[in-house]
């Protein structure tokens, strides 16, 4: 293929505008970089080092010597912020928005940093009217998340529910459990103070918007339980195995109480210790050894924790089987189980945890809403041994 001669005059023409470009590119960078103050690079090498209370200093040092630098504020405004030095932050970010010459996006970045200086500082009221103002610009969804976790501080859940409906994306599964679990705070309150209709009609929005919320199930088995529909709280109770088996501890003690009044005590054995078989677990064999303990002896709750400890092998089991044994063994046996139990359930009782299935937050009792990340559900009703043991 023969190249055309007018193409050899044309392509050093190409690689000489593009010399000239790149030469003029650099220049102007370099006068750029000559003109920002030296603290300037000072504070992003101490960012760098993870220094940020002498990057503050210089940025400060930076500020004075060129206070035009609409980008340094905001980055000495974070800092402060990151720092807990909320007051500053929003000093500075007032001092930004009552700027003249800012750009109508550098105005709104400015307000989004002054609602989150108020959010970190607990000036909730504050930050909501910031956020609320944020509404409908470039930063809807920014403003969206923030007042979200407001009003969950708050506990303003119809709010709460408003807010999460206009999320983007908000038929996702994530959107919908949390919906749900609005929902089920506003019927809890409900139940409180005894407004049994309202709740029932907020719960069951509760599974219209998540089919899988187990409070909900949960909250409506104990709304029928307490206006004395006994079958109907076992139906919601026991459905709970289709929904999510990990939270059947949670109800095991309610339904066991339900039979009871009903008078079939030993239905509800036998249905408890179904759900111990098919779905082993600590928190449920201890509510079940509970039960076995008070309908059926020590004995039969002995019996109970030896099967289940053969079967799934564990140090909290060991200290539920110690416990049974010291119940029907001789009264002269029972100071050296004591004694070996005590130093079992002691080391136990430290390791047990509850762990959020979303950061990793471990405690001692279970919750709804994670304390740590505040994610909803995320806390299953299980304990974990946080070791393992080698015979």
């Amino acid at each position: 293929m023969e190249i055309e001669l007018w193409w050899l005059l044309v392509l050093p023409a190409f690689f000489a505008l593009g010399w000239i470009a790149a030469r003029i590119d650099i220049k102007q960078l370099l006068k750029e970089s000559r003109a920002l103050p030296r603290s300037y690079f000072k504070g992003l090498n101490f960012l760098l080092n993870e220094q940020p209370d002498q990057a503050i200093e210089a940025f400060i040092e930076a500020a004075r010597v060129d206070p035009e630098t609409i980008e340094l504020h905001f980055a000495l405004g974070s800092l402060f912020r990151r720092r807990g030095e909320t007051d500053r932050a929003i000093r500075v970010h007032q001092n930004l928005i009552e700027r003249d010459g800012l750009s109508a996006k550098q105005r709104l970045h400015a307000l989004s940093e002054l609602g989150q200086d108020y959010l970190k500082a607990g000036l909730l009221d504050r930050a909501e009217e910031i956020f609320l103002k944020l509404r409908g610009t470039e930063r809807d969804e920014e403003a969206l998340q923030n007042l979200l976790e407001i009003y969950q501080q708050e506990k303003e859940w119809a709010k709460a529910v408003t807010i999460a409906n206009a999320m983007p994306n908000h038929s996702d599964h994530i959107w919908q459990k949390e919906i749900a679990e609005f929902h089920c705070e506003m019927a809890a309150n409900e139940m409180l103070h005894e407004r049994h209709d309202e709740a029932r009609r907020l719960l069951n929005e509760a599974l219209a918007a998540n089919r899988k919320c187990i409070r909900a199930t949960l909250l409506l088995g104990e709304l029928a339980a307490k206006v004395g529909a006994g079958d109907t709280a076992i139906d919601h109770w026991k459905s709970i195995e289709q929904q999510n088996p990990v939270y059947l501890s949670l109800a095991a003690e309610k339904l066991m109480a339900a039979h009871i009044q009903l008078g079939r005590k030993e239905q509800g054995v036998q249905l408890l210790r179904g759900w111990l078989e098919r779905h082993p677990s600590l928190d449920l064999l201890d509510a079940v050894f509970r039960v076995e303990l008070e309908t059926g002896g020590a004995e039969a709750a002995y019996t109970l924790v030896r099967d289940e400890l053969r079967r799934n092998p564990t140090l909290l089991g060991l200290d539920k089987l110690l416990e049974a044994q010291i119940l029907v063994v001789p009264p002269e046996r029972r100071p050296d189980l004591e004694l070996i139990k005590n130093l079992i359930h002691n080391h136990t009782r430290r390791v047990a945890r509850y762990r959020c299935d979303a950061c990793g937050f471990k405690a001692r009792q279970f919750y709804w809403r994670c304390p740590g990340c505040g994610g909803w559900e995320t806390y299953p009703p299980r304990r974990t041994e946080e070791f393992d043991i080698t015979l």
